[in-house]
This record gives structure tokens, sequence and C-alpha cells, in this order.
């Protein structure tokens, strides 16, 4: 559903669904607005479980299931980002209650049955129709108060759904379309929602763009990027959406050459002469980190990483070669701005 003020008609959403008592799942940061949610479900919400983190601790997950059978809970309520949607994942992985998602930021997971988990620094990826939510709300007045470097990085990490999928294994002329529209959507709307935060249009013209790359991500498989980024951020506890952000410019660098269509749709969707320098100067002109140094990387540990990346690599247009992938990761630890390709 999409609708300015949606968030008000969450109870009519969940009355649809047949369920009678909610568990709203949220982060510490935004236990404000997951009571928010509970007042305006009234005597229809169980209880709050604001405990939500990112890549989804194995640890927490088992927390919120076994809260959620605690409160015999019959549907959960996720407000929030992709933390928050993961955790709500967790719970219907193990119990098959359904979902109702209010998204806050960019990042797609409330439209995929793709679930992640973390345990002893790794992160595991799954599909499972179960995980797929129900209901999902778009009320782009909650993404109004979203920090302005959140809504860059968000915006860059649904972007990455898109660029990948068109060059997916599995791509489609269906899902390549939605994720063209999807690039140019956000490409158009985040550098005006940066600019002016309170620009209802442009937050609704991004979370649609970030409904259309999310729905890519869920219908084709993923490539050498999020292999990176899912690397990245279980085995070393980065930060999801600025991961993605960094790393984004320098795998389409790594496929441009064999993945030329995807690259020409990418460069047609930003407006620019480049896919890679494309996906570089708006994550730059948006202020978002540009490199992994930044955002809490170790030069001593891209070794390391270039290994688990290559240890089960995805399938991807272009060969998963270590030394290859050894430099991708320097010239995302450094922020070097790929240079023009051809």
């Amino acid at each position: 559903m999409f609708a300015v003020g949606g968030l008000s008609r969450i109870g009519e959403e969940m009355d649809r669904l047949g369920a009678r008592r909610a568990l709203v799942l949220a982060t510490p940061e935004q236990r404000a607005d997951a009571r928010r949610v509970a007042e305006i479900l009234g005597e229809r919400h169980a209880g709050v479980f604001a405990e939500a983190a990112m890549h989804v601790p194995i640890e927490t997950a088992r927390a919120a299931v076994a809260e959620a059978k605690r409160l015999n809970a019959d549907c959960a309520v996720t407000i929030g980002g992709g933390s928050t949607t993961g955790l709500g994942k967790a719970i219907a992985l193990e119990s098959s209650i359904p979902i109702l998602a209010v998204p806050t930021t960019y990042a797609g997971s409330e439209v995929t049955p793709i679930y992640g988990l973390t345990e002893g620094g790794l992160k595991k990826t799954g599909r499972d129709p179960r995980v797929l939510p129900r209901t999902v709300i778009y009320d782009p007045q909650l993404t109004v108060s979203m920090p302005k470097q959140l809504t860059a990085t968000s915006g860059m990490n649904a972007m990455a759904h898109a660029v990948e999928g068109l060059y997916a294994a599995d791509a489609n002329p269906i899902t390549s379309l939605m994720a063209e529209e999807g690039i140019r959507a956000l490409a158009v709307g985040l550098p005006r929602a940066v600019a002016r935060p309170d620009d209802i249009e442009a937050r609704a013209d991004c979370l649609y763009g970030a409904w259309l790359c999310g729905t890519v991500l869920g219908a084709v498989g993923m490539a050498l990027h999020h292999k990176l980024c899912h690397t990245l951020g279980g085995g070393f506890n980065l930060p999801h959406a600025e991961t993605h952000t960094v790393v984004l410019p320098h795998a389409a660098a790594y496929n441009f050459s064999v993945a030329r269509e995807a690259m020409a749709r990418t460069q047609r969707a930003l407006g620019a002469k480049d896919a890679a320098s494309g996906l570089f100067d708006l994550a730059a002109g948006l202020g978002a980190p540009m490199t992994l140094d930044q955002i809490g990387m170790r030069a001593s540990d891209l070794d390391r990483a270039a290994d688990l990346a290559v240890a089960a690599p995805y399938p991807n247009p272009r060969p998963i070669e270590r030394g290859a992938i050894r430099k991708l990761l320097d010239d995302a630890f450094y922020g070097r701005r790929p240079g023009p390709l051809s």
C-alpha cells in the first residue's frame, strides 16, 4: 500500500490478515516508533521487541522467536529498515506467522523472500516463501526524519539490487524494466531528498524506486556485489547500507567488460556517461561514505576478505578471480574513482 499517512491504517491491514495479536519489532533506536505503532494497534498489539540488530545475529533471532511464542503472537509488525525486517523474517521462518512490514528506509527487504542470519562471524542467506511479508505499507512521511547520510546509503543500497539484477544469471525482460526504472527513480529522488529532507514527493519517488529495486532482488539471483557485501558485513561487522554504497561502483567496474547491456541500462537510468563512475559520483554527491576505511574496515583484513569472497562465489558474469577481487577491495578501501571504461 502506497499512501501518505498510511501508517494510520495499519490496524485495518492487520485485520485483513486475520491476525489478532501482533508483536511489534524495531531496533533500540526506533523504540519510540514501535510504541507509536503499538498505540495505533491498541488491543491488537501483544508486545514490543525493540532489539533488532544489523545482520540479524542468531542470538537476537532466537530471543525474538521465544518472545513471540511467549506472547502467543499471531503476526509480526516490523517498523524500520532491513535489520528489523530481517528479524521479522527470522520469526516467520521459525513459526510461519505472517509479517506486516512498515519500511522507514529504502532497504527493499520487505518485498523479498530472502533472509539472513549471522552466527560466528559468518552471514548465511537463504530463500523461503514463508519470510516474504504479506503486507507492506509505504508511507513517505515515515522517511522524512531519516538522516541525510542514511537517506543516501539506504538509497544506494536499494540501487545495488537493481544494478545486479540487470546482469543476474536469471534476469528477464520484466525484471530488467523494473531495475532500470528503479535506478532512475532513485537517481532522481535521492539528491532532492538529501537537499530537502521534508520533500514528500522526493521521498515518495525514493520509496517507489526502493520497491522496484527490492522486487528485483526478490525475483532474480544476486552476484558478486552482494557476495562481497555479505562477506564484509557478516565477517567484519561493517554497516550494511554503507558497505553496499562503497562497493557498488567497484563491482560495476569489475563486471563492465562482460555485462555491457546491463551497464548501458544503468548508465541510461543514471543519466551518466559511464555506469561505474556514475554510481561513484552519485554517492559522492549525496555525501555518502566512499571508502571501506571510513566505515570500519582495516587494511590488514583485506586479504582475508578476498579469501572469504572467493571461497563460495555466487554466479557472476565475470569469473571470480582472487587477484582481481583483492584489487577491487583495495580500490574500495581507498575510495578510488573508477576510470573511463571501454
